[in-house]
């Protein structure tokens, strides 16, 4: 079901099985392919076994491929908040752009605005926590860039849905890939807490990377390297205060 006022574009996909709980966990995508043609017509094909429940082209249409009563093929191996079957806990919205492989953009207002409301619509059906919100690189950070540092995070969370801070650096020399010591485990337990896969072990190993590239695609656009300076880490004990 929808509402009455949001339009919604029945194309429906083969590509989904049965559900065993109700869904409590919002995945964000884009479809990383050249147009969303293409995308739509992957996401319906049955040989490609993958789909998504939603797909928001660049000009604002909302696609229907999967009921939300179903579980849709589209976060693949995933973790978040010690959930492993992201699939079967979540609704996956494919958003339309060409992905960093074939010349990533930003999001045009038009479907950033029916972005907002179909997230806005979906949670009156379902019992989504704002730190439930989250991209496909958050939940498979070793795999997914998607939907990137373009995506508008914080216009989402100023609209009601995720969480979204801005704190001042934190003092202290960034922590990279081949440190260790009682910084980087604290700076792991924090990634763990707010709902990533990374056990503490006190060494910024190639997992510890992926996360902090994930988190900052997500919460600290503005620079995606990887390293976990003091505008990452602040922005991660932040977020950590407001999730509670």
């Amino acid at each position: 079901m929808n509402s009455p006022l949001l339009e919604v574009i029945e194309a429906p996909s083969p590509n989904f099985d049965a559900r065993t709980a109700p869904p409590d966990i919002l995945v964000l995508h884009y479809t990383g392919m050249k147009t969303g043609e293409e995308a739509l017509a992957r996401l319906r094909d049955p040989e490609a076994k993958v789909s998504a429940h939603y797909m928001i082209e660049e000009d604002g249409r909302i696609f229907r491929l999967v009921a939300e009563e179903r579980r849709a093929w589209h976060a693949g191996v995933s973790f978040w908040k010690g959930e492993r079957n992201i699939n079967g806990a979540s609704i996956g919205i494919e958003i339309v752009n060409p992905g960093h492989e074939f010349g990533y953009r930003p999001f045009p207002d038009a479907q950033i605005a029916a972005v907002i409301a179909l997230v806005a619509d979906i949670r009156t059906r379902w019992q989504i926590e704002d730190g439930r919100i989250v991209g496909h690189s958050d939940v498979a950070p070793g795999r997914k860039d998607d939907p990137g540092e373009l995506f508008p995070w914080k216009a989402l969370a100023q609209a009601g849905h995720g969480l979204w801070v801005e704190a001042p650096p934190a003092p202290g020399e960034p922590l990279a890939e081949g440190a260790e010591g009682v910084g980087v485990f604290a700076l792991q337990a924090g990634f763990t807490r707010l709902g990533y896969d990374l056990p503490p072990s006190g060494k910024f190993d190639a997992a510890t990377q992926a996360v902090v590239t994930a988190f900052q695609r997500h919460w600290r656009q503005n620079r995606v390297d990887g390293v976990a300076d003091g505008a990452t880490r602040a922005q991660l004990i932040a977020l950590m205060r407001l999730a509670g």
